[in-house]
């Protein structure tokens, strides 16, 4: 018999005992199933999830150990990659042979029985790894699909490490400008500079006869986000030109 831990919140510990692990996770493919973790040698890397399971399901979590059959189909591998068919006793050993197998799972593509439930233990809720496996000492990404709202410290981490980088000077932006070659560099550059109120637009008007239509077309957008009197004459200067190039020739 294979085993295997299945972490969930102590809320649900009644439930599991009375009547299993309910198939309310997808799999890989679509199927409902259970996630779970091999029983290794260590404890540490066998409730390794613990600590990560706890950004996504409040309160205090458990451990639900699990017994299934040898030959049970499941699914196994790291979460950041597709996973692999295996038996049950397969996916134990493939993990156990790991030099390093934290951030691997295998599914179950089935509801667990009360049978297989060996029993529910309590855990250290600080036990693993939290973002990533290697994510100590590394800069966490404040983006929110890695750190969602209302998540533990988010708002200082989104502090300290901004989601978007300060933005350029616009000295560094304009010299970049100067110095551009192609279309597509001045296009970058004027990217940047639409991303703010950034002043005198005169700066910008020789760009208003660019052979490059879409240089045109960026350089219009951008105005946008400048304000006074050039930038209202070069946007209207540039919308007559495009209107003019888009009209049909009926000569």
């Amino acid at each position: 018999m294979a085993e295997f831990v299945h972490v969930t919140g102590a809320k649900s510990a009644r439930r599991i005992q009375r009547s299993g692990v309910a198939a309310r996770s997808h799999g890989p493919t679509g199927r409902r199933g259970v996630y779970c973790m091999p029983v290794l040698p260590s404890f540490t890397l066998t409730y390794q999830w613990v600590r990560e399971l706890r950004r996504w399901h409040p309160g205090v979590l458990v451990a639900v150990q699990l017994r299934l059959p040898d030959e049970e189909p499941v699914t196994v591998g790291h979460y950041g990659a597709p996973p692999r068919q295996a038996t049950a006793a397969q996916a134990v050993a493939a993990v156990r042979e790991l030099d390093d197998p934290r951030g691997y799972e295998a599914f179950v593509p089935r509801a667990i029985t009360t049978a297989e439930v060996r029993r529910i233990r309590d855990v250290p809720q600080g036990v693993g790894w939290r973002y990533l496996p290697a994510a100590h000492g590394r800069r966490p990404c404040p983006c929110p699909a890695c750190l969602p709202r209302g998540g533990y410290k988010a708002g200082r981490l989104r502090r300290r490490f901004p989601y978007d980088e300060p933005p350029r000077p616009k000295s560094e932006l304009m010299a970049r400008l100067r110095a551009a070659t192609t279309a597509d560099d001045i296009i970058d550059v004027l990217g940047e500079l639409g991303r703010g109120r950034r002043g005198g637009a005169e700066e910008l008007a020789y760009l208003a006869d660019h052979p490059d239509p879409d240089v045109r077309d960026t350089l219009e957008s951008v105005l946008r986000a400048y304000r006074g009197r050039e930038a209202r004459r070069l946007r209207e200067r540039l919308a007559h030109s495009s209107s003019l190039t888009s009209a049909p020739d009926n000569s």
